[in-house]
């Protein structure tokens, strides 16, 4: 019961954070393209793969605290399922071309922002010389 209220309460964190940086990127850019939902994709995948690696590679993150940020609270800051919503509503309204800037921008973002935070994860977790010899 313990893990999924660690769950529920990272979920928590994660949808109103979603909620935040949805609310700003649309008084910052506009309605034309949905770029509080690329941004938390974004910053979603680079944070998942960073969590991730840091927990299997090392001791800096307990199983209990990698499934309340990752389940929990990327679970609920992530959106793929309204970056699908607003993809076939761009491509049904006529606006192809937002459409597959949008799909491009996410589908490669994501997978360069996953490859990122693998990268930062194994800088933060990389062997250190001692500097005592």
């Amino acid at each position: 019961m313990d893990r999924l209220l660690l769950v529920c309460l990272g979920g928590a964190l994660g949808s109103g954070a979603r909620f935040a940086v949805g609310s700003w990127a649309a008084a910052a850019f506009g309605p034309d393209l949905p770029a509080g939902t690329l941004l938390v994709n974004l910053g979603g995948s680079f944070l998942l793969a960073a969590v991730m690696e840091l927990s299997l590679r090392t001791a800096a993150i307990p199983p209990r605290l990698r499934l309340f940020l990752t389940t929990g609270t990327m679970g609920g800051f992530t959106t793929y399922s309204s970056f699908n919503w607003e993809l076939l509503g761009l491509a049904q309204g006529g606006r192809a071309a937002h459409a597959l800037l949008y799909l491009a921008s996410t589908v490669v973002g994501c997978l360069a922002a996953g490859a990122c935070g693998i990268g930062a994860a194994r800088w933060i977790a990389r062997p250190r010389s001692d500097p005592a010899s």
